[in-house]
């Protein structure tokens, strides 16, 4: 057995983690108040050769990215070296168009690529559902149509996360744990944990790293995200095409509400733009401006 060694946090836990070395996992404590999530790869080291149970994380390896949830109190990192998002929209309960601008921001925030899993399919979708959908794929996010319920459309999915590590996100009752389960084999509501917790898996966020080396994070507590934390830069970046559209506003500064030759708003009046998209984008920047 090697004193030292690097792996992949896959389960953490309230003062641990289980991390995998390369198909090896190992019970790890950490050194200190260092601040470890799932998907960070990490140094370790057996305090005692001979006892497994001796394994200590004591140091973090840069990231690639980190996902965060980022209030007014300051951010919390949800997850590490995570490279897509994918954000489940569904009409029953309903995900609103809120909900889907908030993750998009906070993804392109975090340089994380989000993308949009339209779930049951299996259901009937009226053409005001239909229409919410469209909104995205007018501004070219990857969107796939599945049933996870019923195995529709999840090869399509499967194969574009394949070199990817990816996080889903929804609403309670949108799917994601069945989702989930599909992909990785795993039920997830009745997983047993590693470290002999039992059965209840609410709080504990696991990595499954899959063939074809393709990797999903299961973070229960992940839902919605606030905006207060970001920044109005960061904001703007999450809506791209407004973004680029305001590049040829009359003004630099302006509002974007009815100044003289905006031309996000010529182009809101030509359908160029998605009026749902900018009234978010304004709802957004007024939040942040509040605090």
């Amino acid at each position: 057995m090697e004193k030292v060694q690097t792996g992949r946090v896959i389960e953490f836990y309230s003062n641990s983690c289980l991390v995998d070395a390369n198909g090896f996992k190992a019970q790890c404590s950490i050194l200190g108040k260092q601040d470890i999530v799932v998907g960070d790869s990490v140094n370790f080291e057996y305090q005692n050769k001979n006892d497994p149970k001796s394994a200590l994380i004591t140091s973090r390896i840069e990231r690639a990215s980190e996902l965060k949830k980022k209030s007014i109190r300051g951010s919390k990192v949800i997850a590490a070296n995570i490279t897509h998002v994918g954000i489940l929209l569904v009409q029953n309960p309903t995900t609103s168009t809120e909900f889907i601008d908030k993750w998009i921001a906070s993804a392109k925030a975090s340089n994380i690529e989000p993308f949009i899993i339209n779930n049951k399919i299996d259901i009937d979708m009226p053409s005001a559902y239909l229409e919410k959908v469209d909104i995205y794929k007018n501004i070219d996010i990857e969107i796939f149509n599945i049933s996870a319920k019923k195995n529709t459309g999840l090869r399509n999915l499967t194969n574009y996360l394949q070199d990817k590590c990816t996080i889903f996100v929804g609403n309670s009752g949108a799917g994601k744990s069945t989702l989930t389960s599909k992909l990785t084999g795993v039920d997830i509501k009745t997983k047993a944990l590693s470290n002999n917790q039992g059965r209840h898996t609410t709080s504990i966020s696991s990595l499954y790293m899959l063939p074809k080396n393709l990797e999903i994070i299961d973070s229960p507590g992940v839902r919605d995200v606030p905006i207060e934390g970001l920044t109005k830069e960061e904001i703007i970046y999450g809506f791209f095409e407004i973004y680029e559209a305001s590049k040829l506003c009359k003004f630099s500064n302006c509002n974007h509400k009815g100044n003289e030759g905006c031309n996000v708003i010529s182009m809101i009046n030509d359908g160029e733009i998605s009026k749902s998209r900018y009234n978010n984008f304004i709802k957004f920047l007024e939040q942040i401006s509040d605090e």
